[in-house]
């Protein structure tokens, strides 16, 4: 199968936390699913206790994004707050275990105490009313345990939040045993796929040969604002918002509630979790890493190449190779991802609150 090379250009600071799994529209889809799946329940009402007036899931699912500052304009003084009290909220997001791996295991190579497994169990145990100071170290409010339940649900679906690449400097895929291992003198941490570029204009051509056009913008709705464009991509950006642009496009859904809605009607199949709600985010990781395989599949990286950052830091990328019909999979992993996500955020939000 004919292959597509990219070119080289800077990727993001995952490292920082400046990485936003599934974007906006990414993270309200699974908010909107959640929100129409609880209705009438138990749950909702429990929800509704923590939220204040005006509020869902489905808008408050971005709000752990918000607090880096990143596109929500000032942050409220409960934001300031909880950037004080939580210094590493960033590394709440995800985990690095490589992708070629199994499970998800405490302590094992790219995991961390403040990792998005961890930090989703902590929030977890904090509204089954089971947490102590050794339970929640960071001392989570109700509020902010749904809230970062809301979001990181989201997150830990999006296969490159768990599953992470590991590289030679001749583009090898590499399985770290120890943490020792990644050197970053030859291992490499690819962070989440920041660091693996793809051609943007060549994906985007690629994908109007096998994706529905998208519908055309409602009637005075706002314009997004435009942005100098990149001629690459990293391989976690297209994973966080050109996919779920793929995703509505395929169902001709133009927003999230119109995502979940279409979703929802068409009943679809969703794995189910099993036992203590507070060891669910562990089944989650170890399905996101099958998801990871597949996003994986048939990817090859060249050799590393050095790039600077507008701050001086000198780091490697790596142009990668994928099959011509790479969006076909990846849309449609997605949207199973997102559906996933929104289900499985609604049954943990009812098992908690029977």
């Amino acid at each position: 199968m004919k292959k597509l090379l990219s070119v080289l250009a800077l990727g993001a600071a995952f490292a920082s936390g400046n990485v936003l799994a599934w974007g906006n529209d990414g993270h309200r889809a699974v908010g909107a699913i959640a929100d129409q799946l609880l209705k009438g329940s138990v749950a909702q009402a429990q929800v509704a206790k923590l939220l204040l007036p005006g509020e869902s899931l489905e808008k408050i699912a971005n709000w752990p994004d918000c607090v880096k500052g990143t596109y929500c304009g000032p942050q409220s003084p409960e934001m300031l707050t909880y950037v004080a009290a939580n210094p590493k909220h960033g590394e709440y997001h995800y985990t690095n275990v490589p992708f070629q791996n199994a499970h998800y295991h405490d302590h094992g190579v790219g995991t961390a105490d403040d990792d998005i497994v961890q930090t989703l169990k902590q929030a977890i145990l904090v509204l089954q009313g089971k947490a102590d100071a050794a339970s929640n170290p960071h001392g989570f409010s109700q509020r902010e345990a749904l809230i970062l339940i809301t979001h990181l649900v989201g997150d830990i679906h999006q296969p490159l939040h768990v599953g992470n690449a590991f590289l030679g400097k001749d583009g090898q895929f590499f399985v770290p045993a120890t943490q020792a291992q990644i050197d970053d003198i030859a291992i490499f941490n690819a962070r989440g796929g920041n660091d693996l570029l793809l051609d943007d204009a060549k994906m985007t051509a690629l994908s109007d040969a096998v994706i529905p056009a998208p519908l055309p913008a409602e009637e005075g709705a706002a314009k997004a604002p435009a942005y100098p464009k990149s001629p690459t991509k990293p391989l976690h950006s297209y994973w966080d918002t050109t996919v779920v642009d793929y995703a509505m496009r395929r169902l001709s859904t133009r927003t999230p509630q119109q995502f979940a809605r279409t979703v929802i009607a068409s009943t679809p199949v969703v794995s189910a979790n099993t036992g203590d709600p507070a060891t669910w985010p562990y089944q989650w990781a170890d399905a996101a890493l099958a998801a990871s395989k597949i996003a994986f599949t048939d990817v090859v990286a060249g050799p590393a190449t050095q790039q600077t950052s507008r701050k001086g830091e000198v780091y490697k990328v790596w142009a990668l190779t994928v099959p011509d019909n790479y969006p076909v999979p990846s849309s449609a992993l997605a949207k199973q991802q997102l559906i996933e996500g929104g289900y499985h955020l609604a049954a943990v939000l009812q098992a908690i609150w029977p």
